[in-house]
């Protein structure tokens, strides 16, 4: 009894956190760019001396879904995103470069571009863009910033920096658990010709119906670990009640 009680609890923690998992996707279903995880379970060995007699169930995250989410048109200038495989630099909190899809930029009171996080946007030398007092802001279709200075009589657009933008192979991509996409390639990316869409932003790839989906068919294997614990426990008192009998 007691292989199969470890093996049914084994699987009821390890069911609940595969549900941890589908609400996260689904809570941020409606997060621009949010790329969601995928879920997988596996038979796991138990180590020790011995013959591995005891077998648990294993829930692991192999991969993240990097598959592009829809384009949703904003009409604001510093709304930008990529196509294709493009992906935008960003700094994240712990000083290395993350990558975007698209990003929803703005000012910070020191002139700093800035997405949606507090980001700084990371020009093609792969240093913050720092934008002087401006009228009007313009992102390129290559990543170009042009803007008009603050007094500027004539109205001419000057031509400041350019985005960082870079195009990785999606083997070479990784979400850690921090969130953030970063490249674990051996070889570092160079600037890339990618084009990029202003006034828009790319929604999140999170299927809702089959995230819902998915939370109703893990429940059901919740509810059928537990029934199995029940079921181990009821045979356990009535092997006892045989032992007595002797």
């Amino acid at each position: 009894m007691d292989r199969m009680l470890y093996i049914s609890m084994s699987g009821a923690k390890e069911v609940m956190l595969s549900q941890a998992n589908n609400a996260n996707n689904l809570a941020n279903a409606n997060t621009d760019g949010f790329k969601q995880d995928f879920n997988q379970f596996r038979a796991q060995h138990m180590q020790g001396p011995g013959w591995n007699s005891r077998t648990y169930a294993l829930d692991e995250r192999p991969a993240t879904d990097f598959s592009p989410g829809a384009m949703k048109v904003t009409g604001r200038d510093l709304d930008i995103a990529t196509k294709e495989n493009g992906y935008i630099g960003i700094l994240s909190p712990d000083g290395t470069e993350a990558l975007v899809r698209s990003a929803s930029m703005h000012l910070t009171p020191l002139g700093e571009l800035v997405d949606l996080g507090g980001n700084a946007i990371l020009n093609q030398g792969g240093t913050p863009i720092t934008i002087p007092p401006a009228k009007s802001i313009k992102v390129g279709n290559d990543g170009t910033v042009s803007f008009i200075p603050a007094g500027s009589a004539d109205n001419l657009p000057v031509v400041l920096d350019q985005i960082r933008l870079v195009e990785p192979e999606i083997k070479s991509l990784q979400k850690g658990v921090d969130g953030y996409i970063r490249n674990i390639g051996e070889q570092p990316l160079a600037q890339a010709a990618v084009t990029v869409v202003g006034g828009a932003l790319e929604t999140s790839n999170v299927n809702s119906v089959q995230a819902l989906t998915n939370m109703i068919e893990l429940s059901r294997k919740y509810e059928m670990q537990i029934k199995m614990m029940s079921t181990s426990k009821s045979h356990a008192q009535k092997s006892d009640s045989l032992l007595k009998l002797g």
